[in-house]
């Protein structure tokens, strides 16, 4: 659900400028997570455990604390998007908010109650789903055909999208020119434009990737039992199974969109070409700064409006036709959303369970006498409840007009915890005292740091970077909107040092 709402946004806010944004944030992820899956077939054990021991247990809780935090924010954009995908795409305004919600949270915990007990009703879930989520993208890619067809797609722009343009980082999309040029205050919209669109590029590429993955997948491979005869299988299935598919889709959804949306008001005006009462309302808004807001500087606010999931069905109108494309659209939404209500509400589950079961160390038994793993699934089942009842509690947090861009300001938090994931397993991939012989040596320990330092430099530049204009926006210590990310640039930099002198200290123990 966060991946389609940032596909959906990047296409609005940049056009194709930004093609090569979600890919590169999936390479980033699919390394550090077959580093992950390295380090957990290498030694057959839970990673929360081993950093505690093997590290420092400020990286350790620092990554469970972080992954709790991120699936309680990131559920709220999920009921959100599901609560707007019954209201305005399958059904109406009619059906009660607080009774969606309720519906949410009831079969969140129900189908976690299925995966504990292995039962046959979850695997039924899970294939109603993938066929909710593949119909809507069959749909957006059928949408880029289309439009390919009837020659409404340029795929030299799109083509040449995909090459890193860093300068989007910091300055509007070119296509925005000749109307701040013409605007009132051009300084403003640059201002303002970058800021969405800064936002918009966390959003991307924090959800790509969550921090919540990280902590997922070790438990997935345990949970198959696979082993160390594995380690290739997992990271070609990481590869091809997760890269292609992803790619393929949210190709789709920002080629779609930025045909749809990008510079264009033509969905906020009425039949004879007037902006409606509700846009100008928002338009009225965004301008309250300027003191002689022009007709350049109405469009521009125009086209900044977050669309909800009603108006960006449009997207698949050349496909679908209005009616069909508001019923596809909301289907697929719904599927991404209760999906990932669940997914989030399971790795909740276990880091609760994590933090209320001991771990044996396995240096303090014989071999092949480590006591087997005991979970609590009360512990479990406390924590599927708080992250969903933390998602359920999103209207008392988010008054915004569009439920969908709610995806955005929560996207931006979870995407800037994803350096301590990326950071500590850097650490771990490199551990002789975890990994032993079966750590990575000569070319092949070359390339892999080569790779994870890659990723992890990205990471923490994406959360630096979006951490610091949140701190120069918010006044720094002046006020709690800059002291927050203020703090998260300070915790951040106090766990590099923390964890670089841990490391190098197990590691002269190990060597000594």
């Amino acid at each position: 659900g966060g991946s389609l709402a940032g596909a959906l946004y990047l296409g609005v806010i940049s056009g194709y400028g930004l093609m090569w944004l979600q890919p590169l944030a999936m390479i980033c992820g699919i390394i550090m997570l077959s580093a992950i899956a390295y380090v957990t077939l290498s030694t057959g054990q839970r990673p929360f455990g081993s950093i505690n021991r093997n590290l420092h247990p400020l990286l350790g809780w620092s990554w469970l604390i972080a992954t709790i935090m991120a699936n309680i924010v990131w559920t709220m954009p999920q009921f959100a998007l599901g609560t707007a995908a019954v209201q305005q795409n399958l059904a109406s305004d009619a059906v009660p908010q607080g009774a969606i919600i309720a519906v949410f949270l009831i079969i969140g915990l129900f189908v976690n109650y299925l995966y504990q007990t292995d039962g046959k009703g979850a695997k039924a879930f899970d294939l109603i789903i993938k066929i909710m989520v593949g119909t809507i993208v069959l749909s957006f890619m059928a949408v880029v055909i289309t439009l390919t067809v009837n020659g409404a797609v340029p795929w030299s722009q799109i083509f040449s999208g995909f090459l890193p343009n860093p300068s989007l980082l910091f300055n509007p999309a070119s296509s925005y020119g000749e109307l701040i040029a013409s605007s009132s205050n051009s300084e403003f919209w640059v201002n303002k434009i970058s800021s969405q669109q800064q936002d918009v590029i966390m959003t991307a590429f924090g959800t790509a990737v969550g921090i919540n993955m990280t902590w997922l997948l070790p438990y997935s491979l345990l949970k198959k039992r696979w082993g160390t005869k594995h380690r290739s299988l997992s990271i070609v299935d990481l590869s091809i199974g997760l890269f292609i598919p992803f790619f393929l889709a949210t190709a789709c959804v920002v080629i779609s969109s930025a045909s749809a949306f990008h510079t264009k008001t033509d969905d906020l005006r009425d039949e004879h070409g007037a902006y409606t009462a509700k846009t100008m309302e928002a338009i009225v808004k965004t301008t309250s700064a300027l003191e002689a807001p022009n007709d350049a500087d109405k469009d521009l606010a125009a086209m900044l409006i977050k669309r909800d999931t009603n108006a960006l069905a449009i997207t698949l109108e050349p496909f679908a036709g209005p009616a069909i494309s508001q019923k596809i659209f909301g289907l697929g939404v719904l599927g991404m959303a209760v999906s990932t209500i669940i997914i989030l509400m399971l790795i909740n589950g276990l880091a609760f369970q994590e933090i209320f079961t001991k771990s044996p160390d396995p240096a303090q038994f014989p071999p092949g006498q480590v006591p087997a793993y005991k979970p609590n699934k009360a512990m479990y089942f406390l924590g599927c409840g708080i992250s969903g009842l933390a998602g359920a509690c999103f209207p008392l947090f988010w008054t915004g007009e569009a439920k969908a861009a709610l995806a955005v300001p929560t996207s931006v938090i979870g995407g800037s915890l994803l350096p301590i994931a990326y950071f500590t397993f850097l650490l771990l991939m490199n551990s002789k005292k975890v990994l032993g012989d079966k750590r990575p040596e000569g070319k092949a320990r070359i390339i892999w740091n080569i790779l994870m330092i890659f990723s992890t430099v990205i990471a923490s530049a994406g959360s630096i970077w979006v951490l610091w204009g949140k701190g120069v926006s918010g006044g720094w210590f002046s006020s709690w909107k800059g002291m927050i990310p203020a703090g998260g640039l300070i915790f951040l930099a106090i766990l590099f040092i923390v964890g670089t002198l841990s490391f190098f200290k197990h590691e002269k123990e190990a060597n000594s």
